[in-house]
């Protein structure tokens, strides 16, 4: 991939992210916040950007999403290397109470 192709793709994850981000705001915030990852601030300022705005932000070089979960037990649930005897939807749901409790932390 160029580095021309891999700028390209950079925007056009920024720009769905920051439509899926205002889209997930105006529907329903308190999820919004849990599955953005963002702060009270943040989806305020999202929800209110107007659409030039959004343009302007997502042609940005510089990804504006970033992996929220930087625990490796979190990302080994996720991907199923854990012990055999643990199913996948238990596995999910334990990474999920985790990434909320942690969500819960950071406000």
């Amino acid at each position: 991939m160029t580095p021309e192709q891999i700028l390209a793709e950079i925007r056009e994850t920024n720009l769905s992210y920051l439509m899926l981000a205002q889209s997930l705001i105006r529907a329903d915030r308190e999820q919004a916040l849990y599955r953005l990852g963002v702060s009270e601030e943040t989806a305020t300022l999202l929800a209110q950007l107007s659409p030039a705005q959004v343009q302007k932000l997502a042609a940005s070089s510089t990804l504006l999403c970033r992996f929220r979960m930087e625990d490796d037990l979190v990302w080994s649930l996720l991907t199923s290397r854990h012990k055999p005897a643990v199913n996948d939807q238990s596995a999910q749901l334990h990474a999920q109470i985790l990434m909320a409790g942690r969500h819960a932390q950071s406000l």
